[in-house]
């Protein structure tokens, strides 16, 4: 992969999808579950059926409708004062701030690379905008983007039982994969699990960011902050607990 430059933000996603293709498989599809490449490969799958440049596609039929104005991929230049600036926290708790040349390099220039999972920038009011289409079968404010049937099937688990291997999403509570989401199958296990509800769908960044969409409560929740390495301080958990309560497991029954 390292050889390939897959990546290269100079690759177009033809490009980038050329390059992977010539590359062997990790595993057979359907034997294991690896966080990967895989949502950028969708973003090209959605350039080619739409004959549309991917990033223009997601602004005509997702952010315009939704009114999602702060989303992109490119921050113009009298927007890069509200950059939220990124921190690295040491074992020790120390924070120390990532120079922001090299944390917004990606957003500062338009790169020919516009990938699936990963690199746009937003709000906390336009993402929440995004998951309360979700959480309403696909529309907001009277606009449809997705059909009813489209979010329940993204927000069932697609794995099956014989899966074993999965990455480290097991280190996520008691969950599957649906079409892009963790999938919270079961109630946790122990108090010590994040909190959260069946049949939620959720995903997290690698700055700590979070968000869920809990639909059998009619919730929706967003979390952005800046601090790497991953959820150290086990704010997630705090966050969810502040809204759910702290779980407690149900009594064992005779």
């Amino acid at each position: 992969m390292k050889k390939a430059d897959v990546m290269n933000p100079a690759n177009t996603l033809p490009e980038m999808a050329k390059r992977l293709a010539a590359l062997p498989l990790q595993f057979q599809p359907g034997e294991q579950w690896a966080y990967g490449p895989s949502v950028d490969v969708q973003a090209y799958l959605v350039e080619k059926l739409s004959g549309r440049p991917y990033d223009q596609y997601l602004k005509e039929t997702i952010f315009d409708p939704l009114k999602m104005i702060h989303t992109r991929y490119v921050v113009a230049e009298n927007n890069r004062p509200h950059f939220a600036a990124l921190y690295n926290r040491s074992d020790e708790g120390i924070l120390s701030r990532s120079p922001d040349q090299q944390a917004n390099s990606f957003n500062t220039k338009n790169w020919a690379l516009k990938p699936g999972g990963w690199g746009l920038t937003s709000t906390l009011d336009d993402y929440m905008t995004f998951t309360q289409m979700l959480v309403n079968g696909g529309q907001f404010g009277g606009t449809r983007i997705l059909k009813q049937e489209t979010v329940k099937l993204m927000s069932t688990s697609q794995l099956s039982d014989t899966i074993s291997k999965r990455m480290w999403l097991p280190s996520k509570g008691r969950v599957g994969f649906g079409i892009d989401f963790a999938v919270r199958t079961q109630p946790p296990a122990t108090k010590d699990e994040n909190n959260g509800a069946v049949g939620e769908f959720f995903w997290d960044g690698a700055a700590s960011t979070l968000f869920w969409v809990d639909p059998a409560h009619d919730l929706t929740a967003v979390l952005f902050t800046q601090l790497v390495p991953f959820d150290k301080v086990k704010l997630h958990k705090r966050f969810r607990d502040a809204i759910y309560g702290v779980y407690e497991p149900p009594a064992a029954t005779r």
